[in-house]
């Protein structure tokens, strides 16, 4: 039995450190368009060769990986997508992820070979703070958004089914990128409008998509720096995913200035994937904070305790947490 127990210790230990492996390969797949090839019907291997330009002497391997990996299916030779990557892994779909992975390949993937270097240093490994150089190809800006948009889908749909939205008639989501949010929730619940407020590099995108979305009318577009520029007066406001890119003095400063901007009787709605307050898990959540520190100065995952502590110094009561999807939490502080 003691022989049997060791050798699934090591096996566990053995998977661990091989993770890698899995998410190069489901990077090079995305890279070279496998997927979206594979859309279009079954091919053999010598097929999928010729068409993306593969080498013979690691094809087989490569396939038959992805495989087992349930990402492709494999029948009489023949190759197809699994129906997890036909649905996100197929460029021609919207509910598509690959441009984040496109982004993890380039820019997070680089970055995890130096976590050595972050815990040493203490500093940011890769990218940059200051998103300017970044907002200039749109091309580039569009294509994450639209990934972003589909990995958040289940953030978004509990969002406009979960939260009661009765009492409020207006919200604005601070950091919300395309609309996306926003247009979801004001095509839910009619009697809502909202605001979104970004860079105002983002404008361009966010008219765009919400014109495609057929809401328009209904959502409005505030650029600025929420650190320092007037926030959307509104019933509620949402951070999503923007505590986290922030050092604590910052957080705090950005709660306190949705505290203000917060109407009586109305709410500051924030989600992240938070940190167990006791620090023993979600093992995805503490490995997001190390990512967080890798590519931001300051950024991390933080706990609801520590929120409370914000949240509370910037005047707000009857502070709630729940779970909202499988991986996200949102919190729910109330303005008297």
């Amino acid at each position: 039995m003691g022989s049997v127990d060791a050798d699934a210790e090591l096996q566990s230990v053995m998977d661990v450190a091989s993770g890698f492996w899995r998410a190069r390969t489901l990077f090079s797949a995305v890279e070279l368009g496998l997927f979206t090839h594979l859309a279009e019907g079954a091919a053999t291997r010598e097929e999928i060769e010729k068409s993306l330009g593969l080498h013979p002497s690691a094809a087989a391997d490569f396939l038959d990986a992805l495989v087992a990996l349930g990402l492709l299916d494999r029948e009489d030779g023949r190759y197809t997508n699994s129906a997890a990557a036909g649905r996100y892994l197929d460029q021609g779909k919207d509910s598509y992820v690959g441009g984040f992975f496109t982004f993890m390949s380039y820019a997070l993937y680089p970055a995890w070979g130096r976590l050595t270097g972050l815990l040493r240093s203490g500093d940011r490994q890769e990218g940059q703070d200051d998103f300017g150089d970044w907002y200039k190809d749109l091309d580039q800006v569009r294509g994450f958004m639209h990934a972003m948009d589909s990995v958040s889908a289940p953030v978004t749909e509990a969002l406009v089914r979960r939260y009661d939205w009765s009492a409020h008639r207006t919200f604005a989501d601070l950091g919300g990128a395309r609309g996306n949010l926003t247009a979801h929730l004001v095509k839910a619940h009619p009697h809502l409008r909202g605001t979104t407020f970004d860079v105002p590099a983002v404008k361009p995108l966010f008219e765009e998509h919400v014109a495609r979305l057929g809401v328009a009318d209904k959502a409005d577009f505030q650029g600025g720096d929420f650190r320092t520029d007037p926030l959307p007066e509104a019933d509620v406001l949402i951070f999503g995913h923007v505590l986290h890119d922030w050092d604590g003095e910052t957080r705090a400063l950005l709660v306190k200035r949705a505290y203000d901007a917060v109407r009586p009787g109305g709410a500051l709605l924030i989600y992240e994937e938070l940190l167990d307050d006791d620090r023993r898990g979600p093992a995805r959540s503490l490995l997001m904070s190390l990512n967080m520190r890798l590519v931001r100065s300051g950024g991390s995952e933080y706990t609801a305790a520590e929120s409370r502590i914000w949240l509370e110094a910037a005047g707000f009561t009857d502070i709630s947490v729940e779970d909202l999807t499988a991986t996200e939490r949102l919190i729910v502080a109330r303005k008297k």
